[in-house]
């Protein structure tokens, strides 16, 4: 991790007064500060990188450009003692990387088309605005702290394009692991036009980013693997496996039908075969997905054997919910933590989905 930039008390333009530092990534640190000229909370970024700076303002302009509820909002930008800022909507959640690397393996069929269909709706209003996002992945994505992820936000436009060198310079060697930050991060959701010729890359690729994080979010797993060894099977556009719980699990039918054939048309080589934002905005409208509260407890029985293919749920600080293997989106173990919709029922709670949590 690199030095802060700023310590809480900094104040600067006489107008935005650092709280607490919050998080970095390859490009940026980003701080809590308060807007001290309209009283609120905003996200003050600051560039890590002589690259990064030169890639602020152009990012401000962009993201200005856009606006919608599935977009982090642009407030400002300025200069101050030789560094550019940026100023964003605060939003009182985390990054979607964090809560996949902390919370979740994957999501349930329910929770995933909640999450695309809000990003579709996200970059479709970046596209009508002409606004090439370039590098959606979870980092790049805010989510609010609630167990259903109600909130759901695209941030950092126009930061993370990469230099040609970057990408040149990343590729050398085939076989590393290692190699720029912010291209390896980057790499598991690349449409093969970005890795072969970034120069001619566009809206499409935006496309195929979602499919493969979409895939990502049913299965737990990236599409096409980790490191520059993914790079052969995304030229080639080689479509991964279909989760096998879309198989298994008769109950999330015709969910995981949609879902699948959203990744299938996502990940499609030639970027005309591929839906434009719009249309996946249309496909994802069709989606029948929960959107009741969820909540998290923990298993407290499950009789698995014969007829008995049930158990309940320790509710975190509220009783008890009755749950059916059929609902479960993942693998049944006692005391293990889960997330999972809540709906009436006597003398307990039904609970669908249920997904398993870390």
């Amino acid at each position: 991790m690199s030095t802060h930039v700023h310590s809480a008390g900094d104040t600067l333009i006489d107008r935005y007064k650092v709280i607490k530092y919050l998080d970095e990534g390859g490009m940026q640190q980003v701080y809590l500060a308060k807007d001290e000229v309209f009283g609120r909370r905003v996200a003050l970024k600051v560039p890590k990188t002589a690259s990064a700076e030169k890639r602020f303002e152009r990012s401000a302009r962009v993201s200005a450009r856009v606006t919608h509820a599935n977009v982090a909002a642009t407030l400002d930008y300025f200069e101050f003692h030789g560094k550019s800022y940026l100023i964003e909507e605060f939003i009182d959640g985390d990054t979607l990387w964090a809560r996949l690397e902390n919370e979740f393996e994957m999501l349930d069929p329910h929770l995933a088309a909640h999450v695309i269909h809000h990003l579709a709706k996200g970059v479709a209003a970046s596209h009508h605005a002409g606004v090439f996002h370039r590098d959606l992945k979870p980092s790049n994505i805010m989510v609010s702290h609630d167990h259903g992820l109600r909130s759901v936000k695209i941030t950092d436009f126009g930061i993370a394009k990469m230099a040609e060198e970057e990408i040149a310079d990343a590729f050398k060697d085939k076989e590393s692991t290692t190699g720029s930050q912010t291209v390896m991060g980057a790499l598991p959701y690349m449409a093969p036009e970005m890795i072969l010729d970034q120069r001619s890359a566009s809206l499409p690729a935006d496309v195929w980013a979602l499919g493969a994080l979409l895939y990502q979010l049913i299965s737990g797993k990236l599409p096409f693997g980790r490191g520059l060894g993914a790079v052969p099977a995304i030229v080639a556009a080689k479509l991964p496996p279909q989760p096998a719980l879309f198989t298994t699990k008769v109950q999330f039918r015709p969910l995981t039908d949609a879902l699948w054939s959203i990744v299938t048309s996502c990940l499609q080589k030639d970027e005309a075969q591929r839906p434009t934002a719009d249309q996946l905005v249309e496909m994802c409208s069709k989606f029948c997905y929960s959107t009741a509260d969820r909540h998290t407890g923990s298993i407290n029985s499950f009789a698995g054997a014969g007829r008995g293919k049930w158990g309940f749920i320790d509710v975190d600080g509220n009783g008890q919910a009755f749950f059916h293997r059929d609902s479960f989106y993942g693998e049944i173990t006692v005391g293990s933590k889960v997330n999972f919709a809540a709906f009436p029922g006597l003398p307990q709670a039904r609970a669908f989905p249920v997904l398993p949590i870390k």
